[in-house]
């Protein structure tokens, strides 16, 4: 198909969800924006999470990384539902008690307005650079597919795109976004099943065993994939990367009763298994397809050189529209959920303040437009292992605080907050690059050992009561 016809594709794509964002926000206010107006339907949040939660980075790098690592990404996954359990019955109580606009004010209540604010920080960095890291993998993919043989450079792309999100998330928020999110993760699936119906065989999961990609468990204790260290690192990566992280809790405040809201959570963790396991098994017949057709394509160029070079035209139409409705969940939630945090948490602006809250909307696109460009520079092979790393590194400050904040909560001076908030995560580094450790090496658990090393310092740090 040609690239002017996959052109026109993505932007009739974005008109509808142009429309829909503004039929379902017309008159939505600050609680709309913010928290949806705390009347969004559980059953559709929880659909719409899924896109959120797994991104274009979900899209094009886990079926990428079957050729090399198995299906062992399945591990995280199902960390990630002791996770979800966690957050449905620890964290969600205390910020529904507390009618939270802005889960940080949680800190505040406990630690007092320097936690809150220090949480706050360390989101809007950690969303931030996590955000681009997944904008830049799918713009680069659309520049390859179709802004390139147009002759349109990678930026143009990339400022389009920001610009066709900023339309639909300036005045709408988290109510737009729980159903534009939903539309979304609809064509992410579409294109799975899609993809996976015409790739599959007969004896495919016989040709999987046979080569060697269907490895789930890594019984290897020093490995970076070690089955024990991959499912505590799922369950403190959905802890971190969903309960403490307002870009996700938003759309769970939005919903008006806890349980609901819990039984939203505990629904998107079974709906998330089924889905990486899905895209775990597409990366395989990719994988398989591509040896039998000779690609010397590997990783994330994997799925997108087997769609636009080898499949019926009408597939790379449905791949391109899949690719961006992957892409859209994560930028436009984390656009939403970074204004409402700088608005609410850092700024301490009155809900009301219209004005200042747009411009610090269009503040964050060109950031993201800027880091964006900086990924391009990078271009790392395989996103979705540097995206967890680095959540790692900004997750497990927030991780620590929050824990000493819920179970361990004495006064800390605001200097001490912040010095070991940031002692923390230097540590790591240097535990991390002076590997290996008598043949041990730090794999995802990264975030786990961040996370317990500011609980400590906070425990140390603080006067104990008599």
């Amino acid at each position: 198909m040609s690239p002017a016809l996959l052109l026109t594709g993505v932007l009739a794509y974005f008109v509808l969800l142009l429309v829909l964002a503004r039929r379902v926000s017309r008159g939505s206010g600050a609680e709309g924006f913010y928290v949806g107006g705390r009347a969004s339907p559980w059953p559709v949040v929880a659909f719409g999470m899924v896109g959120t939660s797994l991104s274009g980075v979900t899209f094009i790098s886990v079926p990428g990384s079957v050729a090399t690592s198995g299906f062992t990404y399945l591990q995280v996954a199902l960390g990630y539902v002791a996770g979800y359990v966690a957050i449905a019955f620890v964290l969600l109580p205390h910020y529904h008690r507390l009618g939270l606009s802005s889960i940080y004010e949680l800190l505040e209540e406990r630690l007092g307005a320097g936690a809150r604010r220090l949480g706050s920080a360390y989101f809007v960095l950690s969303r931030t650079v996590g955000a681009t890291a997944r904008l830049y993998l799918v713009v680069q993919v659309l520049h390859t597919l179709i802004l390139a043989p147009l002759g349109l450079p990678f930026a143009v792309g990339a400022a389009v795109v920001l610009a066709m999100i900023l339309l639909y998330t300036v005045e709408g928020g988290v109510k737009a976004l729980v159903w534009t999110d939903t539309l979304q993760t609809l064509g992410m699936l579409t294109g799975l099943v899609v993809c996976t119906v015409l790739l599959w065989q007969p004896d495919a999961f016989a040709r999987l065993d046979a080569a060697g990609l269907s490895r789930v468990w890594v019984s290897d204790p020093l490995s970076r994939e070690f089955s024990v260290k991959a499912l505590l690192a799922g369950a403190f990566i959905t802890i971190a990367m969903t309960g403490l992280d307002q870009e996700m809790m938003q759309k769970s405040l939005s919903v008006a009763k806890l349980r609901d809201a819990q039984k939203n959570l505990l629904l998107l963790a079974g709906l998330l298994v089924l889905v990486i396991g899905a895209f775990l098994l597409l990366g395989g017949l990719l994988t398989l397809y591509a040896q039998q057709q000779g690609l010397a394509v590997k990783g994330d160029a994997l799925f997108p050189a087997v769609v636009m070079q080898h499949l019926p035209a009408w597939v790379q139409i449905v791949f391109v529209l899949a690719l961006v409705s992957a892409l859209l969940p994560s930028a436009d939630g984390a656009l939403t959920a970074l204004t409402a945090s700088t608005c609410l948490d850092l700024l301490r602006l009155p809900r009301d303040d219209v004005r200042t809250r747009r411009l610090v909307h269009l503040g964050f696109a060109a950031l993201f437009l800027a880091l964006v460009l900086g990924f391009k520079a990078l271009d790392s092979a395989s996103m979705i292992y540097l995206i967890l790393k680095l959540a790692g590194y900004t997750y497990g400050p927030l991780l620590g605080l929050f824990a000493f904040a819920l179970f361990t909560p004495r006064p800390v001076s605001g200097r001490a907050l912040v010095a070991v908030c940031l002692a923390a995560p230097a540590l790591c580094a240097v535990l991390d690059f002076g590997q290996p450790w008598w043949g041990y090496q730090i794999g995802l658990e990264l975030l786990l050992l961040n996370g317990l090393l500011t609980w400590a310092g906070l425990v140390l740090a603080a006067p104990r009561r008599h």
